[in-house]
């Protein structure tokens, strides 16, 4: 009886459209809604903002000229910086805006690519000495850091850093290039310092191991510290 029901209901609701024709509402037909537009992610906070440093600029003038033509205006401005003495030689002042960011923005990882140092290698080959069987870095190794250390020693600080600010607008356009859009580079910076002042102290010599052809730390933990 239910399926009868069924079935002369639905021939006779047939039957009856059929015979009137345009009495019933036009089918709803879904609209395609598009989905929701994620919202574009925020810069990250700027900790360290240029504007908020106390130095004001060396010369009070803006950045002379595009990052790509900076190299011919920052090198009397370097020059400056170490109390009347030349440039040093192992300074490299091509791309010198460009290859100073690339070095810091890799000294947090394991290594920094030589093609982008600002500076020469230190000449020679590392010294290593034995120690009870145990190569190590030679105490007198470090005489190969001298010029570095003494050119170093005669930058003028405060001017220094009063330079970086003049010309900060073409550092933060290379970092930017270097793919960092939302970057800022004062920021990482800092961040930078932060980890080089970490350098672990270590007392005695520095123990070398060498698993193939170049020498590493025998300590695991500072062979595993990052190339800062």
């Amino acid at each position: 009886l239910i399926v009868a029901a069924i079935a002369v209901a639905v021939g006779g609701f047939t039957a009856w459209r059929a015979m009137h024709p345009g009495t019933l509402p036009p089918p709803v037909v879904a609209t395609p809604t598009a989905p929701p537009v994620a919202p574009a992610p925020a810069a990250p906070a700027i900790e360290h903002p240029v504007e908020d440093a106390p130095l004001a600029s060396a010369t009070g003038a803006a950045p002379q000229g595009p990052l790509d033509h900076s190299d011919a205006a920052l090198r009397p401005a370097l020059a400056g910086l170490f109390a009347g003495h030349a440039l040093p030689s192992f300074l490299h002042v091509d791309r010198i805006i460009r290859n100073i960011v690339a070095t810091i923005d890799a000294l947090p990882r394991s290594s920094v690519s030589p093609t982008v140092m600002p500076v020469d290698p230190a000449p020679g080959r590392m010294a290593v000495a034995d120690v009870d069987g145990t190569s190590t870095i030679a105490a007198d190794n470090d005489a190969r850091y001298a010029p570095y250390v003494d050119a170093l020693q005669a930058v003028d600080t405060r001017l220094a850093a009063s330079v970086y600010l003049e010309y900060y607008p073409l550092f933060q356009q290379a970092y930017q290039e270097l793919g960092y859009p939302n970057g800022y580079f004062n920021d990482r910076l800092v961040s930078v310092i932060d980890l080089l002042l970490a350098t672990p102290a270590v007392d005695g010599p520095l123990r070398l191991a060498q698993p193939k052809v170049v020498y590493t730390y025998a300590d695991p933990a500072l062979e595993a510290l990052p190339a800062g």
